[in-house]
């Protein structure tokens, strides 16, 4: 399978966790006044005319938009200052999966923690760039901007921030007395705490300390871990409810771990499941609906104790899936099968509307460019990008100063309860 089909069904440009490198990762070279990122710009700006899924580049002058662009980058301080101008220029093209990824960031370690695994020639351009394997300190929270102030948007299943109290809504006021970076807030030694300073409520005396030790993480499992850490039976008007987390897609194991637990580990017994897709990755492959065919083969095992042990191909309980804004690319068309087919209910906010096929491109200075190459309908003519998935239930999530609030999560966890009550795997018709 070619790297371009690889990418088709995975957004980068997703959720990001705040992560770090460490000795082992990328070198960013030194800024100084002879630095000059015009030959990256130039090599983003080609590929993109080379390589963009539409031709006419979405009516886009794109040679006014280099000429536009160019003297900006030229005046560019350091790689990040580039980068942001860059894709100021991507932007342009109004297009998802379209992005400059630098070592500076963390989605950038995320890149290559999904693809290297699965491209040996992705792995062979980037090694030149590597000091070793993909692993990362990191603390496990996404966060979000809004009205010029950071605040934590979720926080990865089993990572240092959950043990340590980390909320969702705690606006972040600095880290070691310092303005907060989600790579050099964390540029310490491996196993030394920081200290973050975080605004749970609009009252500034709810300010408090939270001291967090980051972790090294392996790029290319740390995903699927903290799916793992999210699963959960949680009781609901007398009805247990499966929960699990998906918080990336782009790997068969997140599938296989998913019919693990639903068909023979902690969530068999459940009446119901609540599929978590918010933020993080997409990736799907669409034969993970297969989970959901009523069509179910069962099979008995009857031992010489003479129990009875059946086991399913499928899941038929009710199901309930989450999505929100952050809810990208193949995990928009899954929801969008729930709907159509009535697998289950929707619940949450809409989908951010990014589906289109991607492939990423190593540039000169080891940073991945990430391009739009094929355009997505499904059914034939139906067409998500910029448009998005609207739940079933809609249920606004409020950021700011939440406390951990989900209201979202609790609604769907009701909806699932009912659902088993009634019997069946009725979807309410659309409502807010």
């Amino acid at each position: 399978m070619g790297l371009g089909i690889l990418a088709a069904l995975v957004l980068l440009g997703g959720s990001l966790l705040s992560v770090l490198p460490h000795s082992a990762a990328i070198d960013t070279p030194p800024a100084s006044q002879e630095t000059t990122w015009v030959p990256l710009f130039e090599q983003v700006w080609q590929t993109v005319a080379e390589k963009f899924y539409d031709p006419e580049l979405n009516n886009v002058n794109w040679v006014a938009i280099r000429q536009r662009y160019q003297p900006q980058v030229a005046q560019a301080r350091d790689r990040e200052a580039a980068a942001a101008v860059i894709n100021s220029m991507l932007a342009e093209l109004n297009t998802s999966h379209t992005r400059l990824y630098i070592p500076e960031e963390p989605a950038y370690y995320q890149v290559l923690g999904i693809f290297v695994p699965r491209s040996s020639e992705l792995r062979d351009q980037i090694q030149p760039f590597l000091n070793g394997t993909i692993a990362y300190r990191e603390i496990g929270i996404i966060t979000a901007q809004q009205e010029g102030k950071t605040f934590i948007k979720a926080v990865l299943d089993g990572s240092p921030a959950a043990a340590a109290g980390l909320q969702t809504g705690d606006q972040i006021l600095s880290v070691d007395q310092q303005p907060f970076h989600p790579i050099r807030s964390f540029a310490g030694p491996a196993e030394q705490s920081v200290t973050v300073r975080i605004q749970r409520t609009p009252d500034p005396q709810s300010q408090q300390d939270v001291v967090v030790t980051p972790r090294l993480f392996d790029g290319t499992t740390m995903f699927l871990d903290a799916q793992s850490e999210s699963v959960a039976v949680v009781e609901q008007a007398g009805v247990a409810i499966g929960y699990i987390h998906i918080w990336s897609y782009a790997s068969d194991q997140a599938q296989q771990l998913l019919e693990q637990e639903l068909l023979y580990g902690r969530l068999k017994e459940a009446d119901a499941l609540v599929l978590d897709l918010r933020e993080g990755w997409g990736g799907a492959p669409m034969t993970v609906l297969n989970l959901y065919n009523d069509r179910d083969l069962s099979i008995t095992n009857i031992p010489r104790n003479g129990n009875r042990y059946t086991s399913y191909s499928a899941w038929q309980k009710p199901v309930v899936m989450l999505v929100n804004e952050g809810s990208r690319s193949a995990k928009e068309i899954l929801a969008y099968a729930f709907q159509q087919y009535g697998i289950g209910t929707v619940v949450g906010s809409r989908t951010a509307g990014a589906v289109v096929a991607g492939q990423p491109f190593v540039m000169q200075d080891g940073s991945l460019l990430y391009i739009a190459v094929a355009d997505v309908y499904i059914d034939g003519n139906h067409r998500l990008e910029g448009v998005g998935v609207t739940p079933d239930v809609v249920v606004p999530a409020p950021l700011p100063y939440a406390q951990g609030a989900d209201p979202q999560k609790e609604r769907a966890l009701a909806i699932a309860a009912e659902q088993v009550q009634q019997g069946n795997r009725s979807i309410p018709a659309h409502s807010s």
